[in-house]
């Protein structure tokens, strides 16, 4: 029991009292608490802005009509007609050289909407299938398509799609005060422009081999990020430029005539073109068995090529 002082005066507190007779302490006092600064709430961040869609600068072109008549009698593709089989066939092979050209992609964006087309010796198809496969990718949504006459010592892409020869690539190769852009010729046929050879001189490989060679047919592919740039090159055993132009593409389309071309010859041009890692084979001039189409009545199930 605790004892009381009984000289201690009387406290008129009851809790005083009691702290006397139970030890109560007062409680030690309490510090205020600590408030630390609250820090303002984030702004929200602006939304990302879309990337705009690109929009080639304007140049003053010549346009040219692509003859229907002329494509009809070569037997070729025609821009709007009902799906043929040789649609379908440039269809498959469109679609092959668009999956491998993603692929090039991931280390050469450039590069890879550079093509090749090609073939070990002359009368072998490569410009019948270059003016096909170029529209073909034409009529894709996406994709714009210049074709680019490259075989300078035979150019054969006016001839074959109906207009007449011009200054082109070698004009732009060899006067660095021309804009290669400006001899791109427009064609009524939506997304598909040409560049045509232009002016032979004595040196036309060596041109090609040049510093400023790799400047123009690089810049043909930077000037729009949704264009394919197709190549008619000359015949790869015929003439020397296809093996320099094949160092400058993503891949090469190498055309077989299927009753004519050896294989000693197709060794020798694949050879020839080592300096592009992709080389894929089109066979060309095949015979299918009566009955053996391999698409059947399938091939009027579409309308574009």
């Amino acid at each position: 029991m605790t004892a009381v002082d009984p000289h201690r005066p009387p406290r008129a507190s009851l809790l005083e009292r009691a702290s006397d007779w139970f030890d109560y302490a007062p409680p030690p006092p309490a510090s205020a608490p600590r408030h630390d600064p609250v820090p303002p709430p984030f702004e929200a961040a602006p939304p990302l802005a879309e990337e705009p869609a690109f929009v080639p600068l304007p140049v003053d072109r010549e346009r040219v009509s692509i003859d229907r008549e002329m494509l009809a009698g070569r037997g070729m593709l025609i821009p709007g007609a009902a799906v043929t089989p040789l649609a379908e066939e440039f269809r498959l092979i469109k679609r092959q050289l668009l999956i491998a050209a993603d692929e090039v992609a991931k280390s050469d964006s450039v590069k890879a909407r550079a093509i090749l087309v090609c073939s070990a010796r002359p009368g072998d198809g490569k410009t019948f299938s270059a003016a096909n496969l170029a529209l073909s990718l034409a009529a894709e949504r996406d994709v714009e398509v210049l074709l680019v006459d490259a075989d300078v010592a035979k150019p054969d892409v006016p001839r074959v799609l109906g207009f007449e020869h011009g200054p082109g690539l070698l004009d732009a190769i060899g006067d660095p005060s021309l804009d290669v852009e400006s001899l791109v010729l427009d064609t009524d046929i939506p997304q598909l422009q040409i560049l045509r050879a232009g002016t032979r001189g004595h040196a036309d490989t060596e041109l090609l081999a040049s510093t400023r060679a790799r400047q123009v047919i690089g810049g043909l592919a930077r000037a729009n990020p949704r264009r394919i740039v197709l190549f008619d090159s000359p015949p790869v055993l015929a003439a020397s430029p296809a093996g320099v132009l094949a160092g400058l593409v993503g891949q090469v389309m190498l055309v077989v005539r299927a009753d004519r071309t050896s294989e000693g010859d197709l060794r020798e041009a694949v050879a020839q073109l080592a300096a592009c890692e992709r080389v894929s084979l089109v066979l060309n001039s095949v015979s299918l068995r009566p009955g053996g189409n391999r698409y059947g009545d399938y091939y009027a199930y579409g309308s574009e090529a």
